[in-house]
């Protein structure tokens, strides 16, 4: 159980520093007023899912799901 647990701690770091620098990558949410009216129509807010900015919000997702994962199952006592 040793190894597995030592496992489990080394791939949580490396998930916690790919989070950081995929979160560091982002660019800023902070569009003001305009964002609401014409942004979400725009070829670029459909189509979201298929820029770098849409990756690296579901590369995001995924690792913060892993850390949240992994933070609860290396605390368990086994």
């Amino acid at each position: 159980m040793q190894i597995l647990r030592t496992i489990l701690t080394i791939i949580f770091v490396i998930d916690c520093i790919a989070l950081t620098v995929v979160v560091l990558m982002q660019e800023g949410k902070s569009q003001g007023l305009g964002a609401i009216a014409g942004a979400a129509e725009s070829y670029w807010g459909k189509n979201k899912g298929r820029t770098m900015e849409g990756g690296l919000v579901k590369a995001t997702t995924i690792m913060a799901v892993l850390f949240f994962v992994l933070s609860i199952v290396l605390n368990l006592n086994f």
